[in-house]
C-alpha cells in the first residue's frame, strides 16, 4: 500500500504486476456499450451473447429503487409466477400435519415433516432446502426455529404465498416458476429470470412478468419516482443497462 509518510517516495508495488483481465471478460466488456441503454430485446440477446462460461449461467435482473430501505413502510416485497420458470430446481420443505404429508410428497416436496422436522432443525440448525411452505396449523410451532429460518429467508409467510391449507398447490406453484422477491439493504431488487440457454422470447416474457410485478408492488409511502436504473447480466457477465 502506498503511504508517503512511511515509504518516503518509494512505491511498494514496484516490480509487481497488476492482475490481468481474463480474455473472456475483456471480450465481453467490449461487446457492451456502457453508455448505451438497450431495449429489452437487445439487452437479453446481448446477455445471451456474453454467456460464454463453461457452465450454463443464469440471466439476472437488477432494479435500483428510489425507496428509503431503512423505513419499513417503504419496503418492496412481492411474489410472481414467471411464465417459464427460472430454470433452477428448488428444494421445497413442507411443514405439515401428518394428514398432509402424503400430499406434500406427491406434489414434489423434498423435505416433509412436522414437529420432528422442527426439532431436528432446532438441534442441528441445518436447512437443506431453498423454500419452505407450511400449513397454518404449523405456524405457531415454527416459532421455535423462526430465528434460524428467518435469517436465511426461509420462514413461511402468508404474504409470500408460502402458508396455506392447500399445501400441494403451493408446492406445485413454486415448482412451476413462482418466486418471491424483496429489496436488499440498499433498496435494490435482484432476481433470476431464467438460464442463458432459454429462448429470447421466454426471457423477455419472464422479464416483463417480473417488472410488472415490481411496479404493482410500489409501496403507498413512496411518492414520486419509484424505480431507477435497470440492468441485466448473465452469471459472471457484464451489466447491460435496459429501458423498460
Amino acid at each position: 500500500m502506498w503511504d508517503p509518510k512511511v515509504n518516503k517516495g518509494v512505491c511498494t508495488t514496484k516490480g509487481k504486476h497488476m492482475p490481468k483481465v481474463a480474455k473472456r471478460v475483456k471480450a465481453n466488456n467490449e461487446l457492451v456499450d456502457a453508455n448505451k441503454i438497450y431495449t429489452p430485446e437487445e439487452a437479453v440477446e446481448l446477455a445471451k451473447k456474453t454467456a460464454n462460461t463453461k457452465f450454463v449461467g443464469s440471466i439476472e435482473v437488477h432494479i435500483r429503487t428510489k425507496i428509503d430501505a431503512k423505513k419499513t413502510d417503504q419496503s418492496v416485497r412481492g411474489t410472481v409466477s414467471l411464465p417459464h420458470g427460472t430454470g433452477k430446481t428448488k428444494r421445497v420443505a413442507a411443514f405439515v400435519t401428518e394428514a398432509k404429508e402424503k400430499d406434500a410428497k406427491e406434489a414434489g416436496a423434498a423435505v416433509v415433516g412436522g414437529e420432528e422436522l422442527i426439532k431436528k432443525i432446532k438441534e442441528t440448525e441445518k436447512t437443506d432446502f431453498d423454500v419452505a411452505v407450511a400449513e397454518p396449523a404449523m405456524m405457531p410451532k415454527l416459532a421455535q426455529i423462526a430465528k434460524i429460518l428467518g435469517t436465511r429467508g426461509l420462514m413461511p409467510n402468508p404474504k409470500t404465498g408460502t402458508v396455506g391449507a392447500n399445501i400441494d398447490q403451493l408446492i406445485k406453484e413454486i415448482a412451476g416458476g413462482k418466486v418471491n422477491y424483496k429489496n436488499d439493504d440498499s433498496g435494490n431488487i435482484h432476481q433470476i429470470i431464467g438460464k442463458s440457454n432459454f429462448e429470447t422470447k421466454q426471457l423477455l416474457e419472464n422479464l416483463k412478468a417480473f417488472y410488472d410485478s415490481v411496479i404493482a408492488a410500489k409501496p403507498a409511502a413512496v411518492k414520486g419516482q419509484y424505480l431507477g436504473a435497470i440492468s441485466i447480466n448473465v452469471t459472471m457477465g457484464p451489466g447491460i443497462r435496459v429501458k423498460m
